[in-house]
């Protein structure tokens, strides 16, 4: 057989050929950008990163100054942004859950109730849905003369919500002062808005997942649970969820990546996780092209990185065939 005309050897050579075409598309947008950059006047690299950042960054769980250098601004937004994203992902895994059982329930009231959360917040814009929770908390809660005390040391003001904190010497309470409260944890108004729209959100994606692998467990797997005098509670928790994990840690490895991502509308409420960090660092320096660069890499990794975690886990709970 003519070696042109082997199937197998016609395959590889057309994606060499795909592959090189890309590479040297890439490289000529590379270098023609770096050409007109130069005839502006603009440097291309990462110099940047090593200068004072000189802008503030209002909130952070990291330490942070003005003065520190911008490879720690990027740092301290990407800790802004996984802080937002880990309880995102938790508080949406429990409202999902509970999502998922009310919507399996017998009573209509329930069904309705859960169906009606569900086509809601799943057809609703999210941006609509941030700029409501922002407006709602910066205009329609009490000022802070006056705030909601719902539960002992747990305040809620259009400035953010207050909550007690662990410290080295016990419960740090938050206390009024004079101007405004002291002490505890202080949640500012864009981080509670930013909050409470991606778990909503979220959990709407989330309960139909664990619903339809609930629903996909064959029905005589309960009904044997509960034959053996297991309570519903326990056929749930023992005998339904273990094997839907199967089928529900798949999406939920996307439902998860689509949170971290979601998290860059943080810019609509002007909560400083990265994205808000890349756009003010591309207005001080000029460096777009490296700070999107960065931004780009930050999230490809960590979306790598938890669907590798995941898969590790989906393998550990499948089912083994021998």
């Amino acid at each position: 057989m003519v070696w042109w005309r082997d199937q197998k050897f016609r395959a590889i050579a057309l994606q060499l050929l795909a592959a090189s075409a890309f590479i040297g598309l890439i490289l000529w947008l590379t270098g023609n950008t770096a050409a007109n950059l130069a005839k502006r006047g603009l440097t291309v690299g990462f110099d940047f990163l090593g200068r004072a950042a000189r802008f503030p960054i209002s909130e952070s769980i990291l330490s942070y100054s003005p003065t520190d250098h911008f490879w720690w601004a990027y740092t301290v937004g990407l800790g802004n942004t996984l802080f937002i994203t880990v309880i995102v992902a938790l508080t949406a895994t429990v409202l999902g859950l509970m999502l998922a059982i009310l919507r399996r329930e017998d009573n209509p009231l329930a069904q309705g109730a859960g169906t009606t959360y569900v086509e809601f917040f799943r057809n609703t814009p999210l941006v609509v849905q941030l700029l409501f929770w922002y407006a709602l908390v910066t205009v329609g809660l009490p000022s802070i003369d006056a705030p909601l005390n719902p539960l002992p040391g747990v305040y809620l003001t259009e400035r953010g919500l207050y909550l007690p904190a662990l410290s080295l010497n016990g419960l740090d309470m938050p206390v009024r002062a004079k101007f405004n409260f002291e002490g505890g944890l202080n949640l500012s108004p864009e981080f509670v808005a930013m909050y409470l729209g991606l778990s909503l959100y979220a959990a709407a994606f989330i309960g139909e997942i664990i619903r339809g692998g609930l629903e996909a467990v064959a029905k005589g797997q309960t009904e044997a649970a509960l034959a053996l005098g297991l309570a519903p509670k326990q056929a749930l928790n023992l005998v339904l969820i273990p094997q839907a994990l199967r089928i529900i840690i798949p999406p939920m490895t996307s439902q998860y990546i689509n949170i971290l991502k979601n998290s860059t509308l943080a810019l609509v409420v002007g909560y400083p996780d990265i994205s808000f960090v890349t756009a003010t660092t591309i207005n001080q320096t000029g460096q777009a092209l490296e700070g999107i660069f960065i931004l780009m890499l930050v999230f490809f990794t960590i979306s790598i990185a938890t669907s590798v975690a995941m898969n590790l886990y989906n393998a550990r709970v499948a089912l083994k065939v021998r």
